[in-house]
């Protein structure tokens, strides 16, 4: 039903800006080649936006890359680096991370690997369409817990941000 739903207010992958696909979606990937860890198409980048509980704002898109790349566990200092200059520099404006995002993204990278729980770009998540939230995080080892401990502390660095209001207490 939130997958659904999420399609409805959701982008397309047409509508996607091509330096975005480029970067982050697996089929742009030179065979052997992988540019960033945690590339996913569309569908899978919803369904993880759902599953970490997250919105549609710039905060909420650096936290699901954060965390997606993150839960890889392959993702090194240097292809950190490289991403956050890519999405500071390269994005366009609505894509693009500013200083709030990429604290955010850096936080999720570390926040899914000390997790320690699956790589979540490698998860089907069509097999899962029937398990609630709840079961499916641990299933996948997403600590809720340790979610909502970090939504509280973004909730408190950025106060002002839309995605802060509505984050879970």
């Amino acid at each position: 039903m939130a997958y659904a739903h999420l399609q409805q207010i959701g982008l397309r992958q047409e509508q996607i800006p091509f330096i975005v696909q480029l970067i982050e979606n697996p089929r742009f990937e030179l065979p052997g080649i992988e540019i960033f860890p945690g590339a996913t198409d569309l569908p899978t980048h919803d369904c993880i936006h759902i599953l970490l509980g997250r919105g549609l704002a710039s905060i909420d898109e650096a936290f699901v890359l954060g965390y997606t790349m993150g839960s890889t566990n392959r993702l090194n200092a240097t292809e950190e680096a490289l991403y956050t200059f890519f999405a500071r520099n390269f994005y366009p404006e609505g894509y693009k991370f500013g200083d709030d995002e990429v604290r955010v993204f850096r936080d999720a990278v570390r926040l899914a690997y000390i997790t320690g729980g699956a790589s979540l770009a490698e998860v089907d998540y069509r097999q899962y369409y029937d398990k609630t939230l709840k079961e499916l995080r641990q299933q996948l080892g997403i600590d809720e817990g340790l979610l909502r401990a970090y939504y509280s502390l973004e909730k408190k660095r950025f106060p002002t941000h839309a995605a802060s209001q509505r984050l879970l207490a």
